[in-house]
């Protein structure tokens, strides 16, 4: 037994069992304060706004590659379709000026035969043709 500050070096059986016998009692009555006291459930919330806070910037993500590619692929739609409408604007007018000189490289040539092939006074006017002739010559 303890007598002041001094310790004796040995203790009986019986003052052992009760020192340990207290010490047990004293871990279960701890231990059944601990399993028994209210808590809170904090973890559980802070967790699961973290995981819903990751589903939606994930999602968020994912919406803003599609729309990218979405409008990516509308951009290059859009100038494919530019493109093309240019080819053939650049072919119309191929065809409306190779189309104007057909038609001027007719007209020349009707207007050649026309004067190969006419004469200028038919024959059966040609005395009156003489006569106006000497008539402005007079």
């Amino acid at each position: 037994m303890m007598q002041g500050d001094e310790f004796k070096g040995e203790l009986s059986d019986v003052e052992l069992d009760a020192v340990l016998g207290d010490f047990k009692a004293s871990a279960h009555a701890w231990s059944e304060a601990a399993y028994n006291r209210p808590r809170k459930i904090v973890v559980a919330r802070q967790r699961s706004w973290k995981l819903a806070t990751g589903w939606a910037l994930g999602c968020v993500l994912i919406a803003g590659t599609l729309t990218g590619g979405v409008h990516q692929r509308q951009v290059r739609q859009e100038r494919a379709n530019a493109v093309a409408a240019e080819q053939v604007r650049q072919q119309q007018e191929i065809a409306r000026s190779a189309q104007m000189k057909v038609r001027a490289e007719d007209s020349d040539l009707m207007a050649s035969v026309e004067t190969d092939v006419s004469r200028a006074v038919p024959s059966a006017m040609e005395p009156l043709a003489q006569l106006m002739d000497e008539g402005e010559s007079q």
